[in-house]
């Protein structure tokens, strides 16, 4: 029987790797990929049927102009069922998966979650195109992939909340993803895979558009990823004004000549 800790799984998710590493590697506008029914049936409904609804815990709840969502990672106090999901994409099988599918050796899971665990946006909610954090200021290390997991059945296309898939230009969303139940999306994260859900959510009030999140290290990145450590980068879409930070003016007017200078002396970070 397929279980989260079988060998049949391990086995299974091995085998997507490697038939799915090239489709990974030349998709735009960055390396991702999406797969539906990724966990096994059993653990994705076992965990679905505990996901917390929003007044249920004490989430770390975001309400700025460019994101409107709940947030939890503190997994040891969450239900079994989701607490085997987590735990699980952070272990050896995973982990391994990661490294055939992305093509980036030794993948370092985070215990601590940062940033990720679940996430929960209620309707009107959003989540502006960013650039994710790029290094974690505890474990010292590079982060690298994102897996995103969807809990939510029945989600019509009418609902929203699509992840969006920004080229780095900001032109256009390249790629559009509808949150659906047990649809995983993993992508390489770095200073310029921008991505979101910017258009406010639509699902009736008492919807949610559910979450898990996983993400992962290394021990530094390519020469041509490298960049100074920074916290979330929201970016501003055509024909929407948000804040923009004095730093993003600054990187914007620079010539990348002195960015890439300053970069090498400010990031002895060492490049795999």
């Amino acid at each position: 029987m397929e279980t989260l800790f079988s060998d049949d799984y391990a086995q299974k998710l091995e085998a997507l790797a490697t038939e799915s590493a090239e489709k990974y590697k030349n998709a735009k506008p960055f390396p991702h990929i999406c797969f539906d029914d990724f966990l096994p049936l059993d653990a994705a409904e076992a965990a679905l049927k505990v996901f917390p609804e929003p007044k249920t815990l004490t989430w770390t709840e975001f309400n700025e102009e460019t994101q409107r969502k709940l947030a939890f990672n503190e997994v040891e106090k969450l239900p079994a069922a989701l607490r085997d999901v987590l735990y699980f994409l952070n272990c050896r099988p995973m982990l391994k998966f990661l490294e055939i599918l992305t093509g980036i050796k030794a993948v370092i899971p985070d215990p601590y979650y940062a940033g990720g665990g679940l996430h929960q946006i209620r309707r009107g909610g959003n989540l502006e195109v960013h650039a994710d954090f790029n290094f974690h200021p505890k474990l010292k290390l590079d982060r690298r992939i994102n897996v995103l997991i969807y809990m939510n059945k029945d989600w019509k296309e009418e609902y929203g909340g699509h992840f969006e898939l920004w080229n780095k230009e900001m032109t256009a969303a390249e790629q559009k993803i509808l949150p659906v139940f047990n649809r995983c999306a993993i992508f390489s994260t770095t200073s310029t895979s921008y991505h979101g859900h910017p258009t406010p959510l639509a699902c009736p009030p008492e919807r949610t558009r559910k979450s898990i999140a996983t993400y992962y290290y290394s021990v530094g990145r390519p020469e041509e990823e490298l960049n100074d450590a920074h916290s979330t980068l929201f970016q501003q879409r055509p024909g929407v004004r948000h804040h923009v930070s004095v730093r993003d003016i600054l990187v914007a007017v620079t010539p990348p000549i002195v960015l890439t200078t300053a970069k090498r002396i400010r990031n002895p970070r060492v490049p795999q």
